[in-house]
């Protein structure tokens, strides 16, 4: 391939491959909101005990401080320390949502964290009429089909619509949907449905056996899921503020 060069001459052009990609990711991060300043003792012993009931749901995903209600919590050396007792307990702790002053985003940011900027939380029906921006909503759905197995660490993610998976989902595999969530064949990884407040989304699969179930932010371990529904046709929704499973006959 040959080109002309500014001053006329004709010269062999060089290409350049780029050494990197910027690409988009999205990752499902774990708010852990603190409702008082007060990180003694009994606070610890009652995240673990959290913990112990449901370790799966924090299992390896990235972790946020939300520090929205404890404006006072400025000491830079407590939350190093409670930095370091929840990566003591492998949680992935990375950045720190609702700052509410200098002093607070100083003492955060001395300790690497990140300021993560997310929708304040809202009532179902505000978020029904406004939680999501206008040109969301004008926008067509955008349902995902996937017609092949969800491997293990896969996210895969339909922002405006449902997620079909043909195939079976991979223990450490996320799925993740604005609206319902259909898997036709076994799931055993993680799946998060109506994660923009859709109340009615419903996840649906042909054998059961996942780590976690989740419809707009309320969600089941395996734990809590138990062995009764395991290995069951069933679906997952919402009623009466609490996530249901239902098998299918």
């Amino acid at each position: 391939m040959r080109t002309e060069t500014a001053n006329g001459r004709s010269g062999r052009a060089t290409v350049t491959a780029q050494p990197f990609q910027i690409r988009g990711r999205f990752i499902t991060a774990i708010a852990l909101r603190l409702e008082s300043a007060k990180l003694d003792a009994a606070f610890y012993e009652a995240l673990d005990e959290h913990l112990h009931r449901a370790p799966q749901l924090l299992l390896n995903a990235p972790l946020l401080l939300d520090l929205g209600l404890v404006p006072g919590l400025t000491d830079k050396e407590v939350l190093r320390a409670l930095v370091a007792e929840l990566r003591k307990r492998n949680l992935q702790v990375f950045g720190v949502q609702n700052v509410s002053s200098d002093p607070q985003r100083e003492a955060t940011e001395a300790l690497g964290l990140i300021p993560v900027a997310i929708g304040r939380e809202t009532s179902v029906e505000k978020a029904g009429k406004s939680g999501r921006s206008k040109i969301d909503r004008l926008l067509p759905p955008d349902n995902k089909l996937i017609t092949k197995p969800v491997r293990s660490g896969q996210v895969i993610f339909a922002e405006r619509g449902d997620l079909t998976v043909i195939g079976s989902v991979s223990s450490g595999a996320e799925l993740v949907a604005s609206g319902n969530i259909h898997v036709y064949g076994t799931l055993r990884g993680r799946a998060f449905a109506g994660v923009h407040g859709n109340e009615s989304a419903r996840i649906f699969c042909l054998r059961q056996e996942a780590e976690l179930l989740a419809i707009a932010g309320i969600y089941r371990t395996s734990e809590s899921i138990g062995d009764t529904l395991r290995n069951h046709s069933l679906q997952v929704f919402l009623k009466d503020e609490g996530l249901y499973l239902e098998a299918l006959t």
